[in-house]
C-alpha cells in the first residue's frame, strides 16, 4: 500500500466530503461554531499586534546587510503565521474535544456500519476525559514548540541559515496537527497518546502529508472554519483505512 505525503493530504479532502453525509452532519454544527467564534476572537486580538511581533522576531542587521531585511521579514512572517494559526488550532481543539470524539465515532459508523466498541459514558465523563487528553497533548506540543523556538533563535543569528526557520515550523506544525486529529479516532479505540505517536511514526510521511494539508487549509480564509470537523472526519477515514489493524477472522475451531 502506497504511503506518501500526497496520499495523506488527500484524506483532508475526503474529510470535507464526509461532513455532508447522513448521520455525520448533525455532529458538525458545534465544532463549526467553535471555529468561527474562536477564530474571530483570535484575529481581532492579534491583528493590531502582528507587525510588532514580527519586528520583535527579526534580528538587527548591520547596514551592509540591510537589503536582506525584506526577505527575513517574509520568512519570519510565515513562521509567525504558522505559530498563530497553530495556537488557534490548539485552543479550538481544547474547547471542541468532547464533540470531536462524537464526530469521529459518527464518521466511523458511516464508514463501517457500526460505532467503535468503547464504553458508554455520560456527557460529563466524556468532557473530563477529553480535556485530560487535550492537556496531555498540549504539554507534549509545548515542549516541542520550545525546542523549535530555540532552534529558530539560533538560526536567526546566522543570516545564511535563517531561511530554514519557516520550514522547521512547518514540519513541526504538520506533525502536531496529525497527532492532534488522529487522536480522536484512535482514542475511541482505547489507544494511549504514546501508542498513537508510535503508530503515526510507522507511517511518518503519510502522517505529515495529512497534517501538512490541514495546516495549509487552516491558513485559507473561510476554509479554516471547516478545518477542525473536516480534519476529524479525514483522520477517522485515515485511521480506518491505513492504521487500524485488520479485523480478526472468526474462529473456525469446534469442540469434539
Amino acid at each position: 500500500m502506497i504511503s506518501n505525503p500526497i496520499t495523506g493530504a488527500q484524506y483532508l479532502l475526503r474529510g470535507l466530503r464526509l461532513l455532508n453525509t447522513p448521520g455525520v452532519r448533525a455532529y458538525v454544527v458545534v465544532p463549526l461554531l467553535i471555529n468561527i467564534i474562536l477564530f474571530s476572537l483570535l484575529f481581532a486580538l492579534v491583528a493590531g499586534q502582528f507587525v510588532t511581533f514580527i519586528d520583535w522576531l527579526l534580528p538587527t542587521l548591520p547596514d551592509w546587510l540591510g537589503w536582506l531585511d525584506w526577505l527575513l521579514w517574509l520568512l519570519f512572517g510565515v513562521a509567525a503565521a504558522i505559530i498563530v494559526f497553530f495556537t488557534f488550532s490548539i485552543v479550538a481543539n481544547l474547547v471542541g474535544a468532547p464533540f470531536n470524539g462524537y464526530l469521529a465515532a459518527a464518521v466511523e459508523a458511516h464508514l463501517t456500519g457500526h460505532k467503535p466498541a468503547g464504553p458508554e459514558r455520560s456527557i460529563g465523563a466524556e468532557v473530563v476525559i477529553a480535556l485530560q487528553s487535550e492537556l496531555r497533548k498540549l504539554v507534549y506540543f509545548l515542549l516541542w514548540a520550545a525546542l523549535v523556538l530555540a532552534l529558530t533563535a539560533l538560526l536567526s543569528l546566522t543570516v545564511v541559515l535563517a531561511w530554514l526557520s519557516p520550514f522547521l515550523w512547518a514540519l513541526f506544525g504538520a506533525w502536531m496537527l496529525a497527532a492532534e486529529y488522529m487522536d480522536y479516532p484512535m482514542a475511541n479505540h482505547g489507544l494511549s497518546f504514546s501508542e498513537q505517536r508510535k503508530r503515526l511514526a510507522q507511517q511518518r510521511l503519510l502522517s505529515l502529508g495529512f497534517g501538512g494539508a490541514t495546516m495549509v487549509a487552516t491558513l485559507v480564509p473561510i476554509l479554516q472554519f471547516l478545518v477542525m470537523p473536516a480534519a476529524v472526519a479525514g483522520a477517522t477515514a485515515l485511521w480506518m483505512e491505513r492504521f487500524a489493524p485488520p479485523p480478526q477472522p472468526l474462529s473456525t475451531e469446534s469442540g469434539g
